[in-house]
């Protein structure tokens, strides 16, 4: 068994897998100021919640955009499992081709979640990751990682929103019933979610048209749920993808 994190800029996700399949997802806030042994009794309470004994576990590995919690969260993760925990960045077996300009650049996550997608569905691939930032990942027909787009997330959306005006509130964020709000809660909700539903619909048929070819659509990410369903596109969900990812590469490096 493996136990799996990705430390995200909202949240850290904590995983495990064994034998090909993953035992349990859950998600915890990501705490700049958390020490190691804090991060290690929050793990550990998870891993007790799904019934998962520590002496069972063969090793561990970590994707992280977050460089400050990285060697926190691997030292909580040696202290409960007792063995090594890999770090996915340089040096690190992916089989992921990267065409970009500076390969070093691209995140550890978008990384993952293209070694999975690559792995799991056939290429051209669009890879629609909907986190703090909402990343787009475009493998081509060779699986070649070849680029994509950033934008803000939806979090980032309605901070900003509400921090930037005098009478906008900051809202919970739910799908809209309708999308034509009747009040000002709704209207915010309506144009956030139907907003990025109609962006990564126009995102997917510039990327479609540039390429000259048909993609399949990949979508991830905590939000994705609020997202996805309201898109017009054909987008198949899959929540577990970078961990199936982060599976994948711990295979490859054993």
């Amino acid at each position: 068994m493996v136990l799996a994190v990705d430390i995200g800029n909202t949240n850290v996700v904590v995983g495990c897998f064994d034998k090909g399949e993953i035992r349990f997802v859950e998600r915890l806030s990501t705490n700049k100021n958390s020490t190691a042994l804090e991060y290690a009794v929050l793990i550990k309470t998870v891993l007790e919640l799904n019934s998962i004994h520590v002496q069972d576990f063969e090793g561990g590995i970590i994707s992280s955009v977050v460089p400050s919690v990285t060697n926190r969260v691997k030292e909580a993760m040696e202290k409960i499992t007792g063995k090594e925990v890999l770090v996915v960045g340089p040096g690190v077996k992916t089989g992921l081709k990267i065409k970009l300009d500076n390969p070093s650049q691209l995140g550890s996550d978008r990384v993952a979640d293209a070694v999975a997608a690559t792995n799991i569905y056939p290429c051209p691939l669009i890879i629609i990751d909907m986190g703090t930032a909402t990343t787009v990942s475009v493998v081509d027909d060779d699986k070649n990682f070849i680029g994509g787009m950033i934008m803000p997330g939806l979090m980032v959306s309605m901070e900003a929103l509400s921090s930037k005006t005098s009478q906008l509130p900051q809202i919970s964020l739910d799908a809209p019933k309708k999308a034509i709000g009747r009040n000002t809660a709704d209207c915010i909700r309506s144009g956030l979610v139907y907003g990025n539903a109609s962006a990564i619909d126009g995102l997917i048929g510039s990327i479609e048209q540039e390429l000259g070819e048909k993609c399949t659509v990949i979508s991830t990410g905590g939000l994705a749920k609020i997202v996805t369903p309201l898109c017009k596109r054909e987008i198949i969900e899959d929540d577990k993808l970078l961990l199936k990812g982060l599976m994948i590469i711990y295979e490859k490096n054993i």
